[in-house]
């Protein structure tokens, strides 16, 4: 009995000798890997932090910037039309020789700055026509002049003043046939006769830049017929006295205008004026031209033209033009 407890007293001890010897050789690994292991600096790429000194600089707006603006913008356009047809003299469908030619001129200068904006408009037109056996005619003759100055009220609405020139450059001619058949022709109108000088002041109603509505309530127009014999072969005489050269005149004037391009290379430009003698507010003279371009390409384009008009000094009944024409185009903008 005694040798069996000594045994199991002996067995115990040899387990606990090995779990401590055991702990031990774990921990003194655990200790010589601890050793062995690399640790990283922490700064393996050192960074170095410039140091950094503020310096106050002083900079000329005026030189700094050399910017200039330009508050003008401009359109200058210069248009030829050529229309031309023969036949032979055995030509079976019939037909007479012709030869068309036509050209116009057209500038438009544009100033706004701030609240304040003047335009001034040049168009220029000449065209004649001649067919074998007549006598030459004009297709269109138009000399026109219109400058304004504006200032900005609001949104849309200006205060303004205008100048307008118009007359034409060549004389103008009726023609019919005498007794013998043989055409001729009567001088009805010439360079200054007429002539119209017109000043006005009123307010502008412009809500986008391709349509104004121009009302002006102070309103003067000066009609000049510097061929004091004219009366003889127009006794209407564009209104003056017969043997006088001027007439003045105190009125209402409605002017208004829409340019817009409505579709690709399709630009429609329209003008309308209405002008009331305060001496004659009966008869009201009226304007309308209306111009459709169509631009084939950068240098062709294709335009119809009209205008009506009504002036009792001129004729009693309403006059009608209408033109149709191919030609050539340059314009030049900036």
């Amino acid at each position: 009995m005694l040798k069996s407890l000594l045994a199991l007293v002996f067995i115990l001890l040899g387990f606990t000798s090995i779990s401590v010897g055991q702990k031990t050789g774990a921990e003194a690994d655990t200790l010589l890997l601890k050793e062995l292991k690399q640790y990283p600096r922490r700064n393996t790429l050192p960074v170095r932090r410039p140091v950094l000194f503020p310096e106050v600089v002083t900079l000329n707006a005026a030189s700094s910037l050399d910017v200039k603006v330009n508050y003008w913008r401009n359109l200058t356009a210069f248009g030829l039309n050529i229309n031309q047809a023969s036949f032979s003299d055995n030509w079976g469908a019939g037909g007479v020789n012709s030869l068309a030619l036509g050209g116009q001129f057209s500038y438009k200068s544009d100033y706004t700055r701030e609240d304040k904006n003047y335009v001034s408009e040049v168009i220029l037109q000449y065209g004649k026509l001649k067919n074998k056996g007549q006598l030459s005619r004009k297709t269109v003759d138009r000399l026109f002049w219109d400058n304004k100055v504006a200032l900005k009220l609001s949104k849309s609405w200006y205060f303004f003043g205008s100048l307008n020139f118009e007359s034409q450059f060549d004389m103008g001619y009726s023609f019919s046939k005498d007794a013998q058949g043989n055409e001729k022709r009567t001088l009805l109108s010439k360079f200054m006769a007429p002539g119209y000088l017109t000043e006005s002041f009123g307010f502008e109603y412009k809500p986008v830049k391709h349509f104004f509505v121009r009302i002006g309530t102070g309103t003067a127009r000066q009609t000049f017929v510097l061929d004091t014999t004219l009366y003889k072969t127009n006794p209407k005489n564009f209104g003056v006295t017969h043997g006088k050269s001027f007439r003045n005149e105190l009125a209402f004037q409605v002017v208004s205008s829409f340019d817009k391009e409505i579709a690709k290379n399709l630009t429609l430009k329209s003008r309308y004026a209405l002008f009331a003698n305060y001496e004659k507010l009966s008869s009201i003279d009226n304007r309308l031209d209306i111009t459709l371009t169509a631009n084939v390409n950068r240098l062709i384009n294709v335009s119809l033209s009209g205008i009506l008009l009504y002036d009792d000094d001129t004729a009693n009944k309403m006059q009608a033009s209408q033109t149709m024409s191919f030609g050539l185009v340059y314009k030049l903008a900036n």
